[in-house]
């Protein structure tokens, strides 16, 4: 078994940085300086014909999107340490639901509102009706996860999983970076503490 990770800070693969760290599995970390072009290089493009991280190779190989490595880490290594659900479980089905859902739903409109706020995008492509508009989604959506929230410590239930860990990863970031108060969200505020708090989560952020 072998494991390559094509990293670089402050990315989207900061999330696969996170499961790796709970995981506790061996792995060798590649960093790709994106500022220099390392991820237009040949060698890297053979590996990711996209040229972003995440980018990982598993036992020779090539993965990338990061919904489908952390699918890939949580039934290859997940269900032993308890942080994926047994493949065919009826929890499975519903962790693929919240995965993808966080990633596509939930961080898609939080990233589309930080494109048309943020000081990380160029201010002359700000729009500010559509940010109006897709804060309105993220609110509505961060409701959903304060919801499920209500009665469990973790998405899933009463044990933390790989959907956890991604979604912490990107909204820990994210909430602060486009500058939004879940003050009101109480079950949201307090899972977002509690899993900060996690030692494989603290050495993944002191490690960017």
């Amino acid at each position: 078994m072998s494991i390559t990770f094509y990293y670089a800070p402050q990315s989207s693969a900061f999330r696969i940085r996170v499961s790796l760290a709970e995981l506790d599995v061996p792995h060798e970390v590649v960093r790709v300086d994106l500022r220099a072009g390392d991820q237009k290089k040949p060698d890297f493009l053979a590996l990711n014909p996209n040229g972003k991280v995440p980018t990982v190779v598993i036992d020779g190989t090539p993965m990338f999107e990061s919904v489908a490595i952390q699918i890939a880490l949580g039934e290859r290594y997940g269900v032993q340490k308890g942080l994926w659900p047994a493949p065919g479980s009826p929890e499975q089905l519903t962790a693929l639901s919240w995965l993808v859902w966080g990633q596509v739903s939930l961080f898609g409109a939080l990233f589309r509102y930080m494109a048309n706020t943020s000081d990380y995008f160029p201010k002359e492509l700000h729009n500010e009706k559509q940010a109006e508009q897709t804060l309105t989604e993220v609110r509505a959506l961060l409701r959903i996860l304060d919801e499920r929230l209500d009665g469990r410590p973790y998405v899933l239930g009463e044990r933390c999983t790989l959907v956890d860990l991604d979604f912490v990863a990107m909204l820990g970031w994210g909430l602060m970076a486009a500058k939004i108060d879940i003050a009101d969200l109480k079950n949201l505020k307090g899972w977002l503490d509690r899993i900060a708090e996690r030692p494989a989560v603290k050495a993944a952020t002191d490690e960017t």
